[in-house]
């Protein structure tokens, strides 16, 4: 791990996790191990959550399609409104839900880019369900950081990085940084 170049002397110190390159083997890892246990990519749609997954979801479809030779389809889904801790702070709709397709029967794989606490998983399950019922409904994260207050696992992961809670990991497609928060 290497300290991060653009990193401004603040207190907070960031280490570069994954660069670029990194993320490009993870997907590729990910889109075979995608295609192995769906035994293909018939009734597969992907569904990256804004805002973090969207850019994930593009980057595993193109990823899919170079390996299988057909495109996947893919939606994007905004679950604001499905969180559980609407009472605890202000809502607000960050982006369209766009799904092009009903989800009833299919095999969806929902994509984000770090994996927490499972509460936006779980607003994302609760959310899907109104455009179809999916046969199986599996998860891709690029991180999965541990912390989890639900019984939730993903399928598929890029990086395991285990963290405290008063770091943060950002994840972009230059690589996926881990910042520290100084105490005061």
């Amino acid at each position: 791990m290497t300290r991060d170049p653009g990193d401004t002397g603040t207190n907070d110190e960031s280490v570069h996790v994954l660069r670029s390159d990194d993320l490009d083997r993870a997907m590729t890892r990910i889109s075979h191990e995608i295609i192995e246990r769906n035994r293909g990519l018939d009734g597969v749609v992907l569904i990256g959550l804004q805002r973090g997954g969207v850019w994930l979801s593009e980057r595993l479809a193109t990823t899919l399609e170079r390996i299988d030779g057909r495109p996947v389809p893919r939606g994007e889904l905004d679950v604001s409104l499905f969180r559980d801790d609407i009472g605890l702070r202000p809502v607000t709709p960050v982006a369209v839900t766009r799904i092009p397709i009903d989800l009833t029967g299919a095999r969806v794989i929902v994509i984000d880019d770090v994996l927490y606490t499972g509460r936006t998983v779980r607003a994302a399950l609760d959310a899907l369900h109104q455009y179809g019922r999916p046969a199986q409904v599996q998860l891709a994260v690029m991180v999965d950081r541990g912390h989890r207050e639900l019984p939730i696992r993903p399928d598929y992961i890029g990086k395991n990085l285990p963290t405290s809670s008063d770091e943060d990991v950002v994840v972009s497609p230059e690589g996926v940084v881990l910042r520290r928060r100084a105490t005061t």
